[in-house]
């Protein structure tokens, strides 16, 4: 799939820009305090309703999908399907995939929590993350957006019965 706009040398610096940063990148934004900082609140989170958050950082897409020119939010879809955030109880998992080179943001909501807050809640927390991310505030980003994600989670999925811990907790960096 072509990304719309894509010259031949816009993508070729795409590429190269993917191919060329190394994966520990990722922890100049993200350095362990940070990825600690984000499990605790994905812990302190789930034991206020049923849902299931996963957070998943990567530096640049692999080369497959480079090779197949696919987008931040395709790369998004298929960890949701990978990482089974699709396979929960409630059907309310939900997948933050931050994309640092393209410098994108993806939130992929299951059916469940999705037809409860729709499309633009979820583009709107992408759209605060990203503005946070542009100054540099990437713990402050990822945690108010874990938060806002929270609130909705715990109104339209509140915690019964003590509920099970279907996905790690801890941030994923690829």
């Amino acid at each position: 799939m072509k990304l719309p706009g894509t010259s031949r040398l816009a993508k070729l610096s795409r590429m190269l820009q993917h191919l060329i940063l190394p994966h520990w990148w990722v922890l100049r934004a993200f350095p362990k305090p940070v990825l600690d900082a984000i499990a605790r609140a994905i812990t302190s989170s789930e034991h206020h309703h049923c849902g299931e958050l996963r957070f998943v950082v990567e530096a640049g897409l692999p080369f497959a999908g480079l090779l197949r020119s696919e987008s931040p939010r395709q790369r998004a879809i298929a960890l949701f399907s990978a990482l089974r955030v699709w396979d929960t109880e409630h059907n309310s998992g939900v997948l933050i995939y931050l994309q640092l080179i393209d410098r994108r943001v993806e939130i992929i909501a299951d059916r469940g929590i999705d037809a409860c807050v729709g499309h633009e809640f979820w583009t709107a927390v992408c759209r605060r993350m990203e503005r946070a991310f542009a100054e540099n505030h990437f713990e402050a980003g990822a945690l108010g957006a874990l938060d806002e994600i929270t609130q909705a989670l715990s109104t339209h999925f509140p915690l019964a019965d003590g509920g099970a811990n279907e996905l790690p907790d801890a941030p994923l960096v690829l």
